[in-house]
């Protein structure tokens, strides 16, 4: 912690607690009290019906009060980071921010709960008086060994999971990063010497946990501040250190480090020397942990052993060992079956998740947040980053898994894939729409060639493709660029093998390209020059051109560039008297319900027959989604009552669209707060054709469109899927530059779905 008080970012620290309200937390209400009804619902009388529930059966808790979302972190600042014994009111700050972490990592509601006890055994009568309270209890910054005994009582006695994440969280962690560690220097758990310095709670509990993953005991070598741990020493011992006692006569760190595997270090600054290093096996892996300064700097160790295999509690080092990998994930699966404890087999599936994540492709959202590093599996990336949403989903999932498997969960999950899929949409907003367009996609294998192919984010979303779905990605792109690229990622997928690429600069298929091209615009100016000088510069007439001649069935394009610069030559070389651009729509998800937005890109000032065809268009694909269309026609008119040019051309379109029969709700021409305030819409004008809120908004130009659609991107938390291009039979998305790799992704799924499942 020493290293954090320069001045700037001492001053930074101190005004981020403070401002602009001191402290990091606040309680907000998650039903509404806005009224006398609501009120006596929340409170008296209607309180007591779901406290006689509770009284009735105890597990109905669950279903009526927070409480099995609710973890304590529970402290007396007795060990707090590398500050000691601080006292449990300093260590507020410390325990706020590990519930920020409980809540942005996993959803998980916490309180801080600070106590004022030194005592081990009084400390866990309060804790065990707790239980009525929480679903869960996360024990933090307790000294050794009095952190035992309060663990130990707190588990005897309570039914709900009690979990001190400076021992287990880390051993967790720890355990993980020493499996990938071993997996790249070609050893085994069985095979290796370890030697650890520092007998505290997380360096006792990282030794119990090798030992459980396959480490002899006979091959631990524990050191402290007094020297070896040995069979007979009386000097500061206890029970938790006297498991580890060898019978030695070796009283030194550098008695014992010759032909060492694994150094843990979770000690102290300098413990571990260049001289002690060389001693150490070929290819030796070093964790040295101690914050803020590590037991030997990574530099040192390359000096005397360059193929070492390093980790610390750093984040300025590659392999930081950080509890926020575990601690959110392990609650998120516990708290979720119901589990009475948090078991070994609990801990040995998270380690597996962790470890298994790390070595899969990173993903895109890590890679941005990481932006610079190289979270490629191997000596330096032997742990996924905090960042990695994949974490919800696959650690989660694997510690729920191993609840019900070992007995210990009250409400087991019946589908562990819909649970993960559920979990990977709290993380990534967009999967749960989108699950029905993916299973539609899955009924087929299709082409889908991308434009760009040299872009990171299509390279990430064509790798994801190749793992994830049955869809072919096409790429166009300079073959020496894409595969570069795709090694600077971190990303297995090469050009020519694990997909087809095109390289504009030297393709066999030239020639047909361009006189495909030129048959097309014969007639529309287009001479054979012109042809030629298209068909090897622009990858996207290059994608259309695979679509017209069936060598891909979708095209995707506009990572880059002008929206209609892209449409332009989809529409020369696609575009038929069946096949037209209708209009863009726009997914719009929102925290408080999805909204779909269009035009946003095609028709700047749309006639009222466009408008209809775009509303017709609408409807059909937000059934793909599995909604009920409900679309308001939006203009600054309400119903009639001005006459402007939007007014008109909405009313021209209702007209149009009533003329047949529709299998989907529509109304206008109104204003966006009467489409999305159903009580204003029923005060203004009673008899509208839809009931709710609006779900799709229709405008009357690409101005009033493109500019909510930006708005609610930008302001109101928004994620978009999209542009969804209409009216083209699926042959082609233009997306634009601000799109995410999870976005042409989801454009990827849209694409891969035949148009038979259009409707």
């Amino acid at each position: 912690m020493t290293e954090l008080r320069n001045d700037s970012l001492r001053q930074a620290a101190l005004d981020y607690h403070e401002f602009p309200r001191p402290g990091k937390l606040e309680i907000r209400a998650t039903k509404p009290l806005a009224n006398g009804f609501d009120l006596a619902r929340a409170y008296s009388p209607g309180v007591a019906e779901a406290c006689l529930e509770i009284k009735a059966d105890p597990a109905a808790a669950t279903r009526y009060t927070a409480r099995g979302n609710l973890v304590a972190v529970v402290t007396n600042g007795t060990a707090v980071l590398g500050l000691g014994n601080i006292g449990a009111l300093a260590s507020k700050p410390v325990m706020e921010g590990k519930a920020v972490l409980f809540k942005k990592f996993a959803n998980i509601d916490c309180f801080d709960i600070e106590l004022n006890e030194s005592d081990p055994e009084k400390l866990a009568d309060i804790v065990c008086a707790l239980e009525p309270t929480f679903g869960a209890i996360n024990l933090e910054d307790i000294k050794a060994p009095d952190c035992f005994i309060v663990e130990k009582i707190c588990r005897e006695r309570m039914g709900i999971p009690v979990f001190h994440d400076d021992q287990h969280g880390t051993a967790i962690v720890v355990g993980a990063a020493a499996t990938n560690a071993l997996r790249v220097a070609g050893k085994r758990f069985e095979d290796i010497k370890i030697v650890s310095t520092g007998g505290g709670a997380a360096g006792i509990a990282c030794l119990n946990m090798l030992l459980k993953l396959g480490v002899k005991r006979e091959n631990v070598w524990l050191c402290d501040i007094h020297g070896v741990v040995y069979k007979g020493r009386a000097v500061d011992m206890n029970p938790q250190k006297a498991a580890f006692a060898q019978p030695t006569e070796a009283r030194t760190l550098a008695d014992v480090i010759e032909g060492a595997d694994l150094f843990l270090g979770l000690s102290g600054p300098g413990v571990l020397s260049k001289t002690l290093v060389a001693q150490m096996a070929a290819r030796p892996i070093i964790f040295a942990l101690a914050n803020p300064t590590p037991e030997i700097l990574p530099t040192d160790v390359r000096e005397v052993a360059p193929d070492a295999i390093i980790a610390t509690g750093r984040s300025d080092f590659p392999n930081q060992v950080n509890n926020v990998l575990c601690f959110p994930f392990i609650f998120r699966g516990a708290l979720d079956v119901g589990a009475t404890e948090i078991n070994d087999a609990m801990q040995i599936g998270c380690i597996e998740g962790i470890a298994a994540l790390a070595r899969a492709t990173t993903s895109a959202e890590a890679a941005a947040a990481y932006s610079g590093e190289q979270l490629t599996f191997g000596a330096d990336y032997l742990i996924p980053k905090p960042f990695d949403p994949r974490l919800m989903g696959i650690v989660a999932s694997a510690v729920a898994r191993a609840a019900m498997e070992s007995g210990v969960a009250t409400r087991p999950i019946a589908d562990l894939a819909d649970y993960k899929a559920k979990l990977d949409g709290s993380v990534f907003r967009s999967a749960m729409i989108m699950r029905p367009v993916f299973e539609a996609a899955r009924a087929t294998s299709r082409r889908i060639v991308f434009a760009e192919g040299e872009d990171e984010r299509v390279l990430r979303a064509a790798n994801a493709l190749i793992e994830e779905t049955t869809e072919v990605p096409i790429l166009i792109g300079r073959p020496d660029v894409v595969e570069m690229r795709c090694e600077r990622a971190g990303l297995s997928i090469r050009p020519g093998k694990d997909f087809q690429i095109v390289n504009p600069e030297n393709d066999p298929r030239y020639r047909d390209y361009w006189e495909t091209y030129h048959g097309l615009m014969q007639r529309r100016g287009v001479t054979p020059d012109i042809a030629k000088a298209v068909l090897r510069t622009n990858s996207t007439a290059i994608g259309a051109i695979m679509v017209h001649r069936g060598e891909a069935d979708s095209l995707i394009c506009g990572t880059f560039g002008q929206y209609l610069w892209h449409l332009n030559y989809v529409t020369q070389i696609l575009g038929n008297a069946a096949r037209r651009p209708v209009g863009a729509l726009s997914l719009m998800i929102q925290p408080e319900g999805n909204i779909f937005v269009a035009d946003t890109q095609v028709h700047p000032e749309p006639s009222p027959e466009q408008i209809a065809e775009v509303v017709i268009a609408a409807a059909r694909h937000v059934k793909r989604f599995g909604l009920d269309p409900k679309i308001a026609l939006c203009s600054h008119s309400q119903f009639g009552n001005l006459d402007t040019s939007s007014g008109r051309r909405m009313r021209g379109a209702l007209e149009i669209l009533d003329q047949t029969p529709r299998d989907f709700a529509y109304e206008g021409e109104m204003a966006v707060d009467i489409a999305l305030d159903p009580e204003l819409r029923a005060r203004i004008f009673p008899n509208a054709r839809f009931d709710g809120v609006a779900n799709v908004l229709v405008f009357s130009s690409t101005d009033a469109a493109s500019g909510v659609r930006n708005i609610l991107k930008m302001r109101g938390s928004g994620l978009e899927v999209g542009p969804i291009l209409m009216g083209m039979g699926n042959s082609a998305h233009i997306v634009t530059p601000s799109i995410t790799t999870r976005g042409l992704l989801n454009m990827s799924g849209l694409a891969g779905t035949p148009v038979a499942h259009y409707g």
